[in-house]
């Protein structure tokens, strides 16, 4: 892995943009894999900038999203789906056919599953994905496990994680307990990975990604067997990396 540590959350942002440019610059038609929540909104700003000054053109790009709550309806404004509308999509010129993100209302939830990992490799496989990392060391919605999950699947939430999303919600009880992920495979093929990290309550996951075992109960921890992955990380999710 290579690592890059930075001043703060709007300088990882510009340094995740101007991965992600270059590599729209050098393929056009590139495949890129985005994440949702807090963490990556910055970086979308940066891309809709670099846009709106013409730097880069997303008119051949493809977009797969890592994730999408189950049960959610299709236009909640915390599902995933309006996420990468308001922060990204309707800024730029993705055109909609090439926009992919899971369907948490499938009635077949496995199938879709399957028809997701399958459009992903129609498409040529992932050039450059976009990755958060969890409290808990979850990229995507992965949880802790006995075991990495393959493929994209359905996933029962951490409770941690749900607390965490919670500041989403009015109330904890309307986090959705169930969630479709990308899992370990499917992100591990991609052929560049991006991680970003910013605060000092994502610190102990970080130096697990990076130091500790490769384990499912770290799920991140598996990037250090990808060939290409490069974490960007403000000073305060460095903390335990300067000791």
């Amino acid at each position: 892995m290579e690592l890059l540590i930075v001043n703060d959350y709007a300088a990882m942002s510009y340094k995740a943009a101007q991965f992600l440019a270059s590599q729209v610059i050098l393929k056009p038609e590139c495949v890129m894999g985005l994440a949702t929540g807090s963490t990556p909104e910055g970086l979308y700003k940066e891309l809709v900038k670099m846009y709106q000054m013409g730097l880069i053109d997303f008119e051949k790009v493809t977009a797969f999203n890592l994730d999408e709550y189950v049960g959610l309806e299709a236009e909640h404004p915390q599902g995933y789906k309006s996420y990468m509308y308001n922060h990204f999509f309707k800024h730029v010129n993705i055109d909609p056919t090439n926009r992919h993100i899971p369907d948490g209302n499938a009635a077949q939830l496995d199938a879709e599953c399957e028809a997701y990992d399958y459009a992903i490799k129609r498409a040529g496989g992932i050039d450059i994905q976009v990755l958060g990392i969890g409290r808990n060391g979850h990229i995507g919605f992965n949880e802790p496990d006995l075991k990495f999950e393959a493929e994209t699947h359905v996933v029962a939430l951490d409770e941690k994680t749900i607390r965490d999303n919670a500041r989403f919600f009015s109330a904890i009880e309307q986090v959705p307990r169930y969630a479709i992920s990308m899992g370990v495979k499917t992100i591990m093929q991609a052929r560049k990975i991006i991680l970003l990290a910013s605060g000092k309550e994502k610190a102990e996951a970080v130096y697990g990604m990076l130091y500790g075992d490769i384990t499912p109960t770290c799920p991140a921890s598996v990037l250090q067997l990808h060939p290409n992955v490069t974490v960007i990380c403000d000073f305060q999710a460095a903390t335990l990396l300067k000791k």
